[in-house]
């Protein structure tokens, strides 16, 4: 209670207000995920040239997210049908591929940046874990990894990946990766519906928080949610100006990042995680390509599975595009288990200094 009244309400309040201004302008504009990077660019920009409206300083409590983030996971487990449990199966070609995209993935980033930053080796190898940003960055400043610039290469992998996949989807598809439509039976919630999903969201994060489940807030709910529709006990899910408003703060905590960061650094971290950042991506299209045709799987979802961006993020673009979203999910609740593991494998044998 005491930490809650310490928050700056004011410029939370001023951040958010930025954020949504940013979201519908983007969404005017028609910019793919307009509502996240719309948020984020605004907040992202403001934070970093140290502006300060109303002479208020750029702040969200990152708690905020977690507050919301249940909200995508309970649209996702409305996905879960009879028909998506008999697909999946049939989905254990990609995830054996995981086992060698994420070593792959995490040896080419290190590499690039011992030879290209050059970084000390213990940030270069954290910096390029391509999953698990809490925990790259604690298991980087255990090991001596400079922890600002970590953070930094670790956050700029979210979101460049934000920006670059719907642009490549754009570009290279003609798929308009939009601002969050209804999902099934999203159409209308009675009170009875919505008291079913709030009760399904919360329970699912507590129990699997109590459990250590990755990512507990985002799994748990979809946990729960799956549960429930499974069951037959709602047919509804989120609306769509719920999932575009989860978008807005989920994108105005990531702008507030960089608030405070060194530019130097900034500057620095940006160059090479870019780089790191296409690198991932054509690692994932070429597996896609490959996959897609030794399988039945559609090459985007798998693109789309494999991209090296967070949990969260990478749900929303498949909830926007409805594009396989379970099978999205499930790829990267794995990625982000067998990102750690392998960074936490390879450790020892990385030169000190």
């Amino acid at each position: 209670m005491q930490a809650f009244r310490k928050i700056d309400w004011i410029s939370t309040l001023t951040t958010l207000a930025i954020g949504f201004a940013g979201g519908t302008l983007a969404h005017a504009l028609h910019l793919p995920l307009a509502y996240l990077m719309g948020s984020l660019l605004a907040v992202g920009i403001t934070a970093a040239l140290e502006l300060r409206p109303f002479k208020r300083t750029v702040f969200v409590p990152p708690t905020l997210r977690m507050i919301f983030i249940p909200i995508i996971g309970v649209a996702i487990g409305g996905n879960f049908t009879p028909q998506v449990l008999a697909q999946m199966p049939g989905w254990w070609p990609s995830l054996l591929a995981l086992l060698l995209y994420i070593p792959l993935a995490h040896w080419l980033g290190y590499r690039f940046y011992r030879r290209f930053g050059p970084l000390p080796p213990a940030t270069a190898y954290f910096g390029a874990v391509p999953g698990g940003l809490i925990e790259s960055v604690m298991l980087g400043e255990e090991a001596g990894a400079d922890p600002r610039l970590l953070v930094l290469l670790q956050f700029l992998r979210l979101i460049l990946t934000i920006f670059l996949v719907p642009l490549a989807f754009l570009v290279l598809t003609d798929i308009h990766v939009a601002a969050g439509m209804p999902m099934k039976g999203g159409g209308s919630m009675t009170l009875a519906d919505l008291a079913i999903l709030t009760a399904a969201g919360v329970t699912g994060v507590l129990i699997a928080t109590r459990l250590r489940f990755p990512a507990a807030p985002m799994t748990g709910a979809i946990a729960m949610s799956a549960i429930v529709h499974i069951a037959g006990f709602t047919d509804a899910t989120p609306p769509g100006w719920a999932i575009a408003g989860t978008q807005m703060v989920v994108g105005t905590v990531l702008g507030a990042r960089f608030a405070g960061l060194p530019r130097a650094h900034l500057w620095l971290a940006g160059r090479l995680a870019f780089i790191n950042v296409a690198m991932g991506l054509a690692l994932a299209s070429l597996f896609a390509f490959v996959l897609s045709h030794l399988t039945a799987l559609p090459a985007p979802a798998i693109f789309l599975a494999f991209a090296p961006g967070g949990l969260t993020e990478m749900s929303l673009i498949a909830l926007s595009i409805q594009l396989s979203v379970v099978y999205v999910t499930a790829h990267h609740v794995a990625r982000i288990v067998l990102s750690v593991t392998v960074a936490k494998a390879f450790a020892h044998r990385i030169p000190k200094g």
